[in-house]
């Protein structure tokens, strides 16, 4: 459909903006960039290598991802097992734990904290979830359960399209309940999407790929 395809640009321009601009962090330095803010987290020792691997991690698994998206894997099934190793593997190891550490130093109150909190879990149960299924050959709970991981990492993407979209409309993060509408927008309307696409469209791609060994 044209309009998946559509679609798949989209997120995908957005996708590489957000991996290029990590490279402002590639000098792993305390001080670049949104770290300015952050000093007295990096001050404990633990924020600055959970946040290096997060930002890493996260691009590296966006890029990955969406690359599984296309039919070039009904053509390519060791890429796409390839990538399915990468994305899960750097997720499990790099950009939920990363995460989980700067979820800790927060600021924005409890509602903000407990929805990334939240948001970080469901994304390691999503992506645990599928990688099980895919070792039973359980395609289709594979690929609906890699749809709601994708659509949690790319809260990556929603969260920033908020930021500056608050910043735009009024007082940004800065406004009173700002930021916890933000953390909740960036990753709830995903998961929403993504249960109306798994429960109203034919799963024509899993069908496609139960001809895919798993990723042994």
């Amino acid at each position: 459909m044209r309009w998946k395809r559509f679609l798949w640009w989209i997120a995908f321009f957005w996708v590489v903006i957000l991996s290029v601009s990590t490279l402002e962090y590639i000098d792993l330095k305390p001080d670049t960039g949104f770290l300015k803010l952050k000093q007295q987290a990096i001050a404990s020792g633990w924020y600055l290598p959970a946040f290096h691997a997060h930002i890493f991690g996260s691009a590296l698994i966006l890029l990955a991802g969406s690359i599984q998206f296309l039919p070039l894997r009904k053509r390519y099934p060791k890429l796409h097992r390839v990538l399915g190793k990468l994305y899960v593997f750097g997720v499990l190891l790099f950009a939920v734990p990363g995460a989980y550490v700067m979820t800790f130093f927060i600021d924005r109150g409890t509602g903000v904290f407990t929805s990334f909190l939240l948001q970080n879990t469901l994304w390691i149960i999503f992506t645990m979830a599928a990688y099980l299924a895919v070792k039973k050959r359980q395609y289709e709970a594979h690929t609906r359960m890699m749809r709601r991981s994708y659509a949690l990492a790319f809260a990556a993407v929603t969260l920033r399209f908020y930021i500056w979209l608050f910043t735009v409309l009024g007082n940004g993060v800065q406004f009173e309940h700002n930021y916890l509408i933000i953390a909740l927008l960036s990753w709830i309307p995903n998961l929403l999407f993504v249960e109306y696409y798994n429960n109203s469209f034919s799963d024509c791609q899993t069908r496609s790929i139960q001809s895919i060994s798993s990723f042994h």
